[in-house]
């Protein structure tokens, strides 16, 4: 257990057991680790909650991290008596260098900065107001989808529980625990089912206290210790926020719980809203996670290939979704890699490895009901592009459409020229480089092609405007050859 001060003292072991000789070296060891498994979220939550009871009677607002960490603060809030909701948070990446923060801002417009950070990437106070306005964007879209109109808690003088579902590297904890604070709570508690050994220190002075039900070695990814570690819904959010447990809401269904552990993750429902229902795609015998939306009476699904370091969850790809589902499309986000492939980057940058997830997604894409009738197209950004353009070029591949933001299409090769889907390269005016590779590989596309350019935008289209008309050119290509 991790303490409950900064020291992170009353600590007991993780139960793990270590099996002799038996499967694969585990960081250069011959022993197998079989780690602690919580059965679900709730599972954990009520673990977690037996661990927090010390903060029963005093003033707390238990807050939840968007999405997974909801259903694990319900289970808090319920045995502590307390309100449950939300905390919204983005981090403020360095614009060349997206992965580094230089903050984070949350609701009511609520900064916090690292300004060593700032100083040595010379980030101006203009390019750091672009960056913050974007993101501050992203955090009132949230909020109002998970609250629908209702206010936020308030946190002055409050004992502001901050709850995961687990803690990987900890950044967006820390930066919840700095917006916690700046919102006014007297005391900022941090709580996770499961961390991996000394996550405290990572935190450093940002909580006040620390709460964890396990930290085992060997730790990789968060979902490797939980049985059922399907992905939370808006639906069950917003349900959980209202006291209700995960209601269906109009417009949008889920998958049956039952069906998530079998070869097929259940036929595909016919009428989705917001960000999808969770699913889980199947590749060979390993098991993604991923986000499906198919409106009623779609006449195509487009399924997304995201770039390097890239996920489901890249804000870019799904604010193009939501745009080609508003045209009738059906869309497919899923993460090419697992947790522990994403941590060997060579992984990252493997277009052949991607091409062949992509496929296989694909294929059972289409071995679900009602999909298998739809027409299939592929949305590429970066590498992704690469990727999307190697599995259309496979044989028998029948993609009806390719599209490519940002793409790196010289990445697949010689593979372009067996390309006959219909392609659409979309490059900003500004990112010459990637440019002029767009502009050479198209001379070795085959069947239909075209070379958009979005001017005034940079590799990411940042610009204002600039990923909206990324979307309505997608938009019409695909309506034009999936329809």
């Amino acid at each position: 257990m991790c303490g409950h001060g900064k020291d992170g003292s009353r600590r007991r072991k993780p139960g793990v057991t270590i099996v002799p000789g038996c499967g694969d070296d585990v960081a250069g060891s011959s022993q197998a680790v079989v780690t602690v498994v919580f059965a679900d979220r709730i599972d954990a939550g009520r673990q977690l909650a037996g661990m927090l009871g010390y903060l029963r009677g005093q003033p707390v607002v238990v807050l939840g991290l968007p999405r997974g960490g909801v259903p694990v603060a319900a289970q808090v809030a319920t045995a502590l008596n307390a309100p449950l909701d939300v905390i919204i948070v983005r981090k403020l990446g360095v614009p060349f260098q997206p992965e580094l923060a230089m903050g984070a801002i949350g609701e009511d417009g609520v900064l916090v900065t690292t300004p060593e950070v700032i100083g040595a990437t010379r980030i101006t106070p203009s390019s750091l107001a672009t960056v913050q306005a974007r993101e501050q964007a992203e955090v009132e879209d949230r909020a109002a989808r998970y609250r629908a109109g209702r206010p936020r808690l308030d946190l002055s003088g409050k004992v502001a529980v901050i709850v995961d579902d687990g803690i990987a590297t900890g950044a967006t904890a820390s930066a919840a625990c700095e917006i916690a604070r700046a919102h006014g709570a007297a005391r900022v508690v941090l709580a996770a089912p499961v961390a991996p050994e000394g996550w405290e220190h990572r935190i450093g002075a940002r909580a006040d206290e620390y709460v964890c039900v396990e930290t085992p070695p060997h730790f990789l990814a968060i979902g490797q210790f939980y049985a059922d570690f399907t992905q939370t819904t808006d639906a069950e959010v917003t349900g959980l926020l209202y006291g209700s447990a995960a209601p269906e809401v109009s417009g949008e269904a889920r998958l049956p719980r039952q069906a998530r552990g079998s070869d097929r993750s259940g036929p595909v429902p016919a009428d989705f809203s917001g960000d999808g229902a969770a699913v889980e795609p199947i590749a060979g015998t390993t098991r993604l996670a991923g986000y499906l939306t198919v409106p009623t009476g779609a006449h195509g699904i487009v399924i997304f290939a995201h770039g390097s370091g890239s996920s489901r969850e890249s804000p870019r790809n799904r604010r193009v979704a939501r745009i080609l589902t508003e045209a009738g499309l059906g869309t497919l986000l899923f993460d090419l890699l697992t947790p522990a492939e994403e941590l060997h980057r060579a992984n990252v940058f493997d277009i052949a490895l991607l091409a062949s997830r992509l496929t296989e997604v694909t294929a059972w894409l289409r071995s679900q009901l009602p999909a298998g009738d739809a027409n299939v197209g592929y949305f590429g950004a970066s590498t992704g592009a690469a990727a999307a353009l190697w599995a259309a070029a496979e044989p028998g591949a029948t993609i009806a459409a390719v599209v490519s933001r940002g793409g790196r299409p010289d990445l697949a090769g010689p593979r372009l020229a067996a390309v006959t889907a219909p392609t659409l390269l979309i490059v900003g005016g500004l990112d010459t480089a990637v440019l002029d590779l767009n502009r050479r590989a198209a001379a070795y596309l085959r069947g239909d092609h075209d070379l958009a350019i979005v001017p005034g935008a940079t590799h990411l289209f940042e610009e204002s405007g600039a990923l909206e008309q990324v979307s309505r050119l997608a938009a019409e290509w695909f309506q034009r050859y999936l329809g």
